[in-house]
């Protein structure tokens, strides 16, 4: 079954979708960066990031939004995270933004889902006056910093964003 615009819902997620978020977040963070790590640093970070218990409390967070993607065959196929900035950002301005994540599994690449998702969450990051913006990025992860580009972010910055005991080298970007 081919997936078109018509065959996928995205929406805003709700309580009811922590346990899909957390096996939904730690597949596509393993398909895109787990090669990079070693199996007890993923695993320790996807225990901690992509749990049950994170996406409750993320879910339950005020200054956060979550929306997914639902696939007409029942699955989750994507999901962004936006909310107030918590990014190490020196003078950071007390009205900051952030898109904190944003991924459609692999097999849906190239359907224009990314970009739904981050309609979506810039929209609401709008609704709550939520300005400037920023995203972390893996430096190395040029496809992503490409599509924030096209939406305006620039690298100010850099900092390390610990997988267990590996950390990453990640760009901040900014709009």
């Amino acid at each position: 079954m081919a997936t078109t615009p018509d065959s996928v819902t995205i929406r805003r997620a709700t309580p009811a979708d922590a346990a899909a978020l957390a096996e939904l977040g730690a597949a596509t963070f393993t398909e895109t960066f787990g090669h990079l790590y070693p199996p007890e640093d993923l695993q320790t970070f996807l225990a901690k990031s992509h749990s049950p218990e994170w996406w409750s409390g993320a879910l339950a967070d005020h200054n956060r939004a979550v929306w997914v993607i639902d696939h007409e065959s029942g699955r989750k196929i994507g999901f962004i995270v936006v909310g107030k900035c918590k990014l190490p950002v020196q003078n950071l301005e007390p009205d900051a933004g952030e898109v904190q994540q944003l991924y459609v599994l692999a097999e849906f690449h190239n359907l224009r889902l990314g970009t739904r998702l981050m309609e979506a969450g810039l929209e609401w990051l709008a609704s709550q006056r939520r300005s400037p913006l920023y995203i972390g990025v893996w430096s190395e992860n040029y496809g992503a910093q490409r599509f924030y580009g096209r939406y305006g972010f620039n690298k100010v910055g850099e900092y390390g964003f610990p997988v267990g005991k590996t950390v990453d080298h990640e760009f901040i970007l900014k709009r």
